[in-house]
């Protein structure tokens, strides 16, 4: 049996202490916050896990095999590489720390320890984005043309990050996952409607080798909460509503076709063609849940996990490249990722 311990409950914190609660192989073995309030409603909730305002506590606990880092990224860092220090396996939430460099040290740190490190990366642990990407896999959608996704809603707003960081972050991981291919360029129009605090707003282009484009929008200005994500592909496309109680996922079998044959150019050089649409049955475990378990196996087993340290820098990379573009109006910035996806199969 594994133990534990977390590092923050604020507002991410809780869901990770009931998810671990609840996850086979997973003891919680402790929590550490600052605010002693917040420290009694765990003893309210789980009167057997020990509480702490002193992080080092849980780094100095050897019955202590992992432990989770759920703060402010500005202390993702420093609290991230005490946990690997301290000889314990880590995770850590999304983004994954503030800068690219931050990130490399940590992937260099555990694979040196030999400890497992997982990003926090909920969305490919849905059932929906998993289906997605069994999808692509299968080939089902043929050629990847575009990814068009909207995800606003009025705030939160932060005070340490963007809003590239904050919701942006969500699509770069998916598309990382989905694809199995970097954008070679990235090009963002962003702005900030109140002095002295992040962006709140930005329009993101990402462009790709293969020839597909992908954009996001992202805002804590819309009067709504909108969650979703277009795909299309060659021969299928499909629509995915997170907000949606059943039928996240909605494939359809539309498309067009396009020739240069002079005889038939002649009646029509585009047709379009019209199908079925239908919904799959979708796993609706919660993400964390499953999370959890994939967490316990990659240490029990020795795996390495989805959303590893590598992912987690490729998706810092790229809100490093995003912001530097949005600084300077949109101006195109190439990305020289991180390497990705050797061979690694889809669990």
């Amino acid at each position: 049996m594994l133990r534990i311990g977390i590092i923050g409950y604020g507002y991410w914190g809780p869901n990770l202490v009931r998810n671990f609660a609840e996850t086979p192989g997973l003891t919680v073995a402790g929590v550490a916050d600052l605010d002693q309030k917040r420290l009694e409603t765990v003893q309210k909730r789980y009167p057997g896990v020990k509480t702490t305002i002193r992080f080092q506590d849980l780094l100095e606990d050897p019955s202590i095999d992992a432990i989770a880092v759920a703060t402010p990224v500005s202390t993702h860092f420093e609290l991230g590489m005490a946990v690997l220090k301290a000889g314990k396996h880590l995770w850590l939430e999304k983004p994954m720390t503030e800068s690219s460099l931050q990130a490399r040290m940590l992937v260099d740190e555990a694979e040196m320890r030999k400890r497992v490190l997982i990003v926090d990366h909920t969305f490919i642990y849905t059932g929906a984005i998993r289906k997605m990407a069994e999808i692509i896999q299968q080939e089902d959608l043929g050629d990847i043309y575009y990814y068009d996704s909207v995800r606003i809603n009025l705030g939160l707003f932060q005070r340490d990050v963007n809003v590239i960081s904050d919701l942006a972050v969500h699509d770069f991981s998916i598309l990382d996952f989905l694809l199995r291919e970097q954008p070679v360029e990235v090009s963002v129009a962003g702005t900030n409607h109140f002095p002295g605090t992040p962006e709140n707003l930005a329009y993101i282009s990402l462009f790709y080798n293969s020839g597909m484009i992908a954009h996001s929008n992202v805002s804590w200005l819309a009067p709504v909460k909108v969650r979703q994500i277009l795909l299309g592909g060659s021969k299928k496309m499909i629509s995915y509503d997170d907000l949606e109680p059943s039928e996240k996922i909605k494939i359809y079998d539309k498309g067009v076709s396009f020739t240069d044959d002079p005889q038939k150019i002649y009646q029509m050089r585009v047709g379009y063609r019209t199908g079925d649409m239908w919904a799959p049955q979708l796993d609706t475990t919660e993400a964390l849940r499953v999370e959890g378990e994939h967490f316990v196996d990659c240490i029990e087993n020795d795996k390495v996990p989805l959303t590893d340290g590598s992912l987690g820098l490729r998706v810092v990379e790229l809100i490093e490249a995003a912001t530097r573009s949005m600084n300077e109006r949109g101006r195109a910035v190439k990305i020289k990722g991180t390497p990705m996806w050797q061979g690694r199969v889809v669990a």
